[in-house]
Parts: structure tokens; C-alpha cells; sequence
């Protein structure tokens, strides 16, 4: 049996410069990477069939991302692998449903990563990454593994390096449609482009990007507009800033603070009122799957 991560991810920055000709939003942000996520079982089958064991998730299977992740590397490699053998998969949650940190579309990614290691296949991250955007936006930047800046419909993609920094991350109790928001003529969509020459303004390109440039140009355009229509969020976030700045993640109803430390970001869940959820991260420069992943293959 193979057990690999799928770590979350935050948005430092949400920016939506407009809506494009197919209905996708033109966009930037910054994903950050955590240590922190569901996990995945994969035990092979002799009788070719895969088959997803989600626990209380209630999503019929053949609408599950990890199962369409499976079956669509599968059928991408059927025709030069002769049979594969079938797979099994147990996913293990911690994620919130809907939060907005990308729990679906990472858990996608760790499938496509861990069966074409599984199975052999030998498929470049590049060719996974194109899997993996027919299925949805963010699962590129999962199957890359890099805290990174994002344009495009969040497929152009470029590594950055942000200095060590701890996050609490609270959960209010409810879900938040990404259709929905996305679809809502109040949405801001007009946000000025910046660049990655602002972005690193004064920090050569090899120096961690530091938490001061980061709250520059910090912020959500998805935020107001997610506030307003589920008010516990915006009640979470405002707990969140008695002790820094706090902002929305995605499009989810999940938001988060930045510390500097491990031991501070505890101080301050051991306040979390009971009606919400919350977890301590750190955030990383390389996922921890790909970490996994390349001690695996250097054991081989």
C-alpha cells in the first residue's frame, strides 16, 4: 500500500481582472503550500477496477475528483500500457468541504502523482499537470508542488520562495459555492494587473519573499462579496484580526492570519470560539508529496 499527502493550499492573493470569451475568469494569485491536509491509500487490485472509499464525504463516486483523477490518467496511458491493474483508494479527510484551500483538487493531484508512480507510467509533472486542468484549476498547481505565483486561469505558473511563516487557518461551518460567487454580477472584476518585478520589488529574485511585501499587496477581491452572502465568514475573519491582519482563502469560506511563529499561531487557536473549526500550518516551498514521492523513488 501506498499513503501519500495531499496538502492544502492558501490564496496570499486573490486578484479577478476580468471575465474571458469561455466564461473563465482572468486572474492572479500567490499559492501558498502547507504541511497540512487529507491523505491517500492506494492498495492495488488484481481485477483491474478502481474503486474510492471516501469515508463521510457524500459524493457519488463517479463525481469524486479522485476517481475521475484515476480514470482519466488511466484512459490517458491505456493505449500504451496494455491492461493496468486496478487500484483502490482510501481518502482520508481533514479539509473542509468548500473552504476554499483545495482539498478536492489536491487530493485529484496526489491521485495522479501516487498511481504514476504506482503503476509505473513515467509521466512527465508537465503531462499530469494537463491532466489534471481538464479536471479543474487549481489541481496544476498541486501536481507541480511549488508555493508559486499564478496567471491565466491560475495555470501559468511561477515558483516563489516566501519566508518561513506559521498560519492559523479557521473554518466557519459552511460551504461556499464557487459557481455561486464567481457567477454574481457584484464580483469585482476589474483589479489591476501588478507584476512579479512589484511583487519583488527590493528582494532579489533568490530572497524569501518577507511577510512586509506580502500584506502590500494582500487581499481577496472574492471577499466582500463572500462575506455578504455567507455572514460567518466575515464573522470568522473578524475574529481573526485582533491579532493580524486576516483575509478570505480561494473562493472557499475558509480565512487565515499569518504568524511568525508555531507557538504564537497556537496561542491564538487555544482562543477559537467552539462554534468554528480551525488548524495550525506552516507554509512550505516544495509539497509535501513531492518530498514523499522523491524519497520513494531514490529508495528504489
Amino acid at each position: 500500500m501506498l499513503t501519500l499527502p495531499a496538502p492544502a493550499k492558501l490564496n496570499l492573493i486573490l486578484r479577478i481582472l476580468g471575465r474571458r470569451p469561455d466564461g473563465y475568469h482572468e486572474l492572479q494569485t500567490l499559492f501558498q503550500i502547507l504541511d497540512y491536509g487529507d491523505s491517500l491509500d492506494f492498495s492495488p487490485r488484481s481485477d483491474g477496477i478502481i474503486s474510492v472509499e471516501a469515508g463521510a464525504l457524500d459524493i457519488p463516486e463517479e463525481d469524486n475528483l479522485v476517481y475521475r483523477a484515476a480514470q482519466r490518467l488511466r484512459q490517458s496511458i491505456q493505449w500504451q500500457a496494455g491492461s493496468l491493474p486496478g487500484v483502490h483508494i482510501r481518502l482520508s479527510k481533514k479539509l473542509p468541504h468548500g473552504g476554499g484551500i483545495g482539498g478536492g483538487s489536491s487530493d485529484a493531484a496526489t491521485t495522479l502523482l501516487g498511481l504514476n508512480h504506482l503503476w509505473q507510467c513515467n509521466l512527465p509533472i508537465e503531462t499530469l499537470a494537463e491532466l489534471g486542468r481538464g479536471l479543474g484549476a487549481d489541481i496544476p498547481v498541486f501536481v507541480r508542488g511549488r508555493t508559486a505565483w499564478a496567471e491565466g486561469v491560475g495555470e501559468e505558473l511561477t515558483p516563489l520562495s516566501i519566508e518561513n511563516r506559521h498560519y492559523l487557518v479557521v473554518a466557519p461551518d459552511c460551504q461556499v459555492s464557487t459557481a455561486k460567487i464567481f457567477s454574481d454580477s457584484r464580483l469585482t472584476r476589474d483589479s489591476v494587473a501588478i507584476t512579479l518585478a512589484a511583487l519583488r520589488e527590493g528582494h532579489p529574485t533568490e530572497k524569501p519573499l518577507g511577510s512586509d511585501i506580502l500584506e502590500t499587496f494582500s487581499g481577496n477581491d472574492c471577499q466582500a462579496l463572500v462575506e455578504s452572502l455567507y455572514p460567518e465568514v466575515r464573522d470568522a475573519r473578524e475574529w481573526l484580526q485582533q491579532f493580524a491582519p486576516s483575509h478570505l482563502t480561494g473562493t472557499g469560506s475558509c480565512v487565515f492570519t499569518a504568524f511568525p511563529s508555531a507557538q504564537a499561531a497556537r496561542s491564538a487557536l487555544a482562543k477559537l470560539p467552539r462554534k468554528w473549526q480551525g488548524f495550525i500550518a506552516a507554509g512550505v516551498q516544495v509539497s509535501p508529496v513531492h518530498r514523499q514521492l522523491a524519497k520513494l523513488t531514490s529508495s528504489d
